[in-house]
């Protein structure tokens, strides 16, 4: 029997990353005690010094008090890295959620802090307009880091990661079928990655503050916009404003978070030449621009809302809203039939493009398995013929073909496994379905016991540590948090 490999795992250098980025975390803290201080809460104020302390304090000793005999980082290490590091920051950041007395539970603030790291938007906060400034930034923060990625974050900010598991911490968080690197150096492409995404944010914040928001709804707004969250920092969401105006704006932005930033980069240069060749940002915006249409033809064949613009507006807002898992909600699908809930319910599936913001399980895989589906039913009259899966005019390698699949078989057994657990605890089967659908792909919209008629709040605690974890499985796409369960991650290769 082979020996456990335990032993030839660097578990030291693994804590010691791990103390660096609660310090990056206690870094990222100040910003809402800033806000705190400025709105001169004091209660908030106070919460949010015990949590930057603490989280300071156990990083520094982690990171400091730590000394490994070697700085070697593997795939092993990163992987159990870029695993822990969202339990973690999800620990650290429910801190200031408890000191505040947002929640008076653990169970709650977990709940929030990793619905929030992971941008699933579900929350289980009843007046959002009650939580004081500090804590509502905070919570819009989370899913800004989150949205990029916490391990990408600390790439950009400590370049000596490139030499000691850059790249293996790297395709272990960024999401996709294939990782995509804009520069040679881990390092760099995490830092044009960032600038991008700062870009976009500070971009959009002008946008909502040239419109009917204050500065602090535009910069909440937009960093849960960009990062595909979906928070927002009034109980009606975006109907607070009644504006066609931040509608619109929110609608490109959010069509912006589904496209691959490795896309955005080469718009960037001036290489639109790829873009218009790109196949899966065509498909991406063919199916939402056919799902926009059936949902507009659908309201205006019932009757609902009183302008072909306002249907239009709503329609493709809800479309974007699933496809890219950002989760903002307006019109209420769950009263408008079964069609409308059902076709949102395939978008939040299949999700945006990989290497975006968004979740779901991307629609660059499901071009995969059509192509392959396809190749099979050819097959079936072509006994010899060989073909290979082809996007953009280059073949798909077959191991990644059989990723794809696997991918799948995961994705949906995790979907049905969670929603009979959830259906111990009395949530009706569709509704289960729905909620263990919505958490995976990283959505946080919820249908009858979680949705418009209901609340996450609702869910027994059993509920809500199950589905926490299944949106960070979800955020980091299976594979990276399921293998450190298997038997063969701890054995010598």
């Amino acid at each position: 029997m082979a020996k456990r490999a335990n032993q030839n795992i660097n578990f030291p250098i693994v804590l010691r990353m791990q103390g660096w980025l609660l310090l990056i975390e206690a870094a990222f803290m100040l910003l809402p005690l800033f806000v705190s201080w400025y709105f001169d809460e004091m209660g908030s104020l106070q919460a949010f010094i015990y949590s930057t302390v603490i989280t300071a304090a156990a990083g520094a000793a982690m990171a400091f008090g730590i000394k490994p005999h070697s700085t070697s980082m593997h795939k092993r290490e990163g992987l159990i890295l870029t695993g822990i590091i969202w339990v973690f920051f999800s620990l650290f950041g429910m801190l200031p959620y408890l000191f505040s007395s947002t929640f008076d539970n653990v169970t709650d603030a977990f709940f929030e802090t990793m619905a929030g790291f992971t941008t699933t938007g579900s929350s289980v906060i009843r007046y959002v307009e009650e939580i004081p400034h500090g804590v509502l930034f905070w919570r819009a923060m989370t899913q800004w880091i989150g949205g990029m990625g916490i391990i990408l974050f600390t790439l950009a900010v400590i370049p000596m990661l490139n030499q000691k598991g850059g790249i293996a911490l790297f395709n272990a968080e960024v999401t996709g079928i294939t990782h995509e690197r804009l520069r040679p150096r881990v390092s760099q492409t995490a830092k044009d990655l960032w600038l991008i995404y700062i870009g976009l944010t500070a971009l959009l914040t002008l946008l909502l503050y040239l419109g009917p928001m204050n500065w602090f709804d535009a910069i909440c707004h937009a960093m849960t916009t960009t990062s595909t969250g979906g928070y927002s920092t009034k109980n009606i969401g975006l109907d607070y404003w009644q504006s066609s105006y931040v509608f619109i704006v929110v609608i490109i932005f959010m069509f912006i978070g589904g496209v691959s930033f490795s896309l955005i980069a080469a718009a960037m240069r001036g290489n639109f030449k790829r873009i218009r060749h790109n196949n899966t940002l065509r498909w991406y915006c063919m199916t939402t621009l056919i799902t926009t249409v059936g949902i507009f033809a659908y309201m205006w064949y019932m009757g609902f809302l009183d302008t072909h613009s306002e249907r239009f507006v709503y329609s493709a807002f809800d479309t974007l809203s699933a496809i890219t898992s950002t989760g903002f909600s307006t019109f209420d699908y769950e009263n408008s039939g079964e069609f409308v809930t059902v076709v949102l319910m395939v978008m939040m599936f299949f999700g945006g493009m990989a290497g975006s913001t968004s979740g779901g399980a991307k629609i660059d895989r499901l071009i995969v398995q059509l192509k392959h589906t396809a190749n099979e039913f050819y097959r079936v009259l072509h006994t010899n013929s060989v073909r290979a899966v082809h996007i953009d005019g280059k073949p798909v390698p077959s191991h990644v073909v059989s990723k794809v699949h696997t991918f799948f078989t995961v994705y949906i057994l995790i979907i049905m496994v969670v929603a009979l657990y959830l259906t111990f605890y009395g949530i009706p089967v569709f509704d289960a379905m729905y909620t263990s659908m919505s958490a995976i792909s990283n959505v946080g919209i919820g249908h009858g016991v979680t949705g418009s008629g209901g609340s996450w709040v609702a869910l027994h605690p059993g509920a809500k540590w199950v589905l926490a974890f299944e949106m960070m499985v979800g955020r980091l796409e299976l594979f990276t948090v399921l293998v450190i369960f298997t038997r063969s991650f701890w054995k010598k290769d």
